[in-house]
């Protein structure tokens, strides 16, 4: 391929920035769209409860690929180079300057005086002992593709580090400042790095202090922090499954946030005296799976018949009382490269007789439906099970508690799933890549186990193409060709809620349902 020029690539870091300037989802006061606005004083102490549905999968940001469990650490305990602001621009982090050299070469000038928590310094060589871990083959990493690009991670002195990249990577900015670009001990990596799923060590605001698996995981105030200090003494996250009894707990105060909210509560929560909902539209989207290396879903025709079975409005309508909006394909509208010019499979009960017929199973079929056992996900599931029923498919529901269910879409047992993809970046990249290159089939998040090579080299293109024009077009062509082979059928863009008590104070989510807590306080 032919090398970069170097006008147009700083043109399009120019345009993506201001792009996701414009993709931003900021709160919109204290109301049903926003978040606790209140001026907090000089409130600090206390202890914060977050009450989830399920624990975390694992603490080490090179093996997380799901964002609840990213949620513990990412922002908190780990940081990154760059990071986001609540309402994704980029901005600095551990690195207070950054710039292109050329079209292969970043140098990042790094803040000093900065410790990480087991009192390692952090420095140039504590960035590239993480990175090189993350690129080792022998490390497994399922999140190595994801910054597969650097080719080179390069100490100039104690505060100046050199990235060096194989192609020129358009969104490489955005990639550094999600939980993958975590910067590690280097001491806990070279002495103990078979501890980092259970004791993570950053140079977060908040302190790992223990893990209680299936219980619940808390993280203390970093004292010693280099940045502003959080206000609150520690905060838990607390497992607990039944939607009923967290809502219970936010109501009396015995909990203070919960972001996994049920959607049929929002008017219970609206009405209450010790309750407020926040509400931001997220990066996004939901979809049923097809495991296309799995008979029946090996044909494409059986794809397509169940694609056109399942009413997508219907679910949007019943099952998440229309909370998000109705997804064309899995990429959220508000990320970089999404086209809305890709159509879904219409709802048509004949056609999809037809191609089933077609496909050689006009006397029915059976198969296995997997999700989460999050509610909505289950009302999913029946509202699937009721509509394919109609075109003489009969579907078994499988309920798998959500670690559980992580690895049975890893292992790449199952059959057809209901999944969801949240964009840390909101960059196409981030979708299209870990959902449908070949090279990241299993854990790093092509749980349909599709392979295509014409995607695969779309998909490679827009990686290295630095005109935001072109790269539209090539995730488009890719898209479409997805669509075509009917590898999922889309359901819902995102709108993230959560719940917290009256007594919480400047709490927000940021667009990829991250808990922002550096700033609360509790009355």
């Amino acid at each position: 391929m032919k090398k970069a020029k170097w006008i147009p690539f700083f043109a399009f870091i120019t345009i993506l920035m201001l792009f996701l300037q414009a993709c931003s989802t900021g709160s919109t006061g204290e109301s049903e769209k926003g978040g606790a606005k209140t001026d907090s004083g000089d409130k600090s102490g206390g202890n914060l409860v977050v009450v989830r549905l399920s624990d975390a999968t694992g603490l080490d940001p090179h093996f997380i690929t799901d964002i609840p469990s990213a949620n513990v650490v990412h922002g908190k305990v780990y940081e990154t180079l760059v990071a986001f602001d609540k309402d994704m621009n980029i901005t600095a982090k551990l690195a207070k300057k950054w710039e292109p050299i050329d079209d292969l070469t970043w140098e990042f000038t790094l803040n000093e005086g900065i410790n990480f928590h087991d009192g390692t310094p952090f420095n140039a060589e504590a960035v590239k002992v993480t990175f090189d871990r993350l690129l080792d083959p022998a490390t497994g990493s399922p999140q190595k593709d994801k910054l597969g690009m650097i080719s080179e991670v390069v100490v100039k002195d104690d505060t100046h580090v050199i990235i060096k990249l194989s192609e020129p990577y358009a969104p490489l900015l955005s990639i550094l400042a999600s939980n993958e670009g975590s910067i590690i001990s280097p001491k806990s990596i070279k002495e103990t790095p078979e501890q980092l799923a259970t004791h993570p060590v950053g140079t977060g605001p908040f302190i790992f202090d223990s893990w209680k698996s299936g219980q619940e995981i808390k993280l203390n105030k970093n004292e010693e922090y280099w940045g502003e200090k959080v206000k609150i003494d520690s905060v838990q996250f607390k497992v607990v499954p039944e939607d009923v009894t967290r809502l219970a707990m936010i109501e009396s105060g015995e909990a203070h946030i919960s972001d996994q909210v049920p959607v049929t509560e929002i008017e219970r929560i609206e009405n209450s005296d010790s309750m407020k909902l926040f509400r931001t539209e997220g990066l996004a989207v939901e979809y049923v799976g097809f495991n296309t290396t799995k008979a029946p879903f090996d044909n494409v025709k059986v794809r397509q018949a169940v694609s056109h079975a399942i009413e997508r409005e219907a679910i949007i309508d019943g099952v998440y009382n229309n909370v998000g909006t109705l997804a064309n394909v899995a990429m959220s509208p508000k990320v970089f490269g999404y086209s809305e010019d890709v159509k879904a499979y219409s709802y048509d009960v004949n056609k999809a007789k037809a191609l089933l017929k077609e496909a050689g199973f006009d006397n029915g079929i059976k198969i296995k439906l997997l999700t989460s056992d999050r509610k909505e996900r289950i009302n999913m599931a029946e509202v699937i099970q009721s509509q394919l029923k109609g075109i003489g498919v009969e579907v078994e529901i499988q309920v798998m508690e959500y670690g559980s269910y992580i690895q049975e879409v890893d292992s790449g047992d199952h059959q057809m799933f209901i999944g969801g993809w949240g964009n840390a970046t909101g960059d196409g990249d981030y979708n299209q890549y870990n959902l449908f290159h070949s090279a990241s089939i299993g854990s790093p998040g092509n749980h349909f186990y599709y392979q295509n090579p014409v995607i695969d080299k779309l998909i490679e293109q827009g990686r290295v193409e630095i005109d935001p024009v072109k790269r539209e077009e090539i995730y488009k062509e890719a898209m479409q060709i997805e669509i075509d082979e009917a590898v999922y059928v889309p359901i819902r863009n995102y709108e993230h809620l959560a719940v917290y008590n009256t007594s919480v104070d400047n709490f927000e989510l940021d667009a990829s349902n991250y808990l922002l807590l550096n700033k609360v306080t509790i009355k």
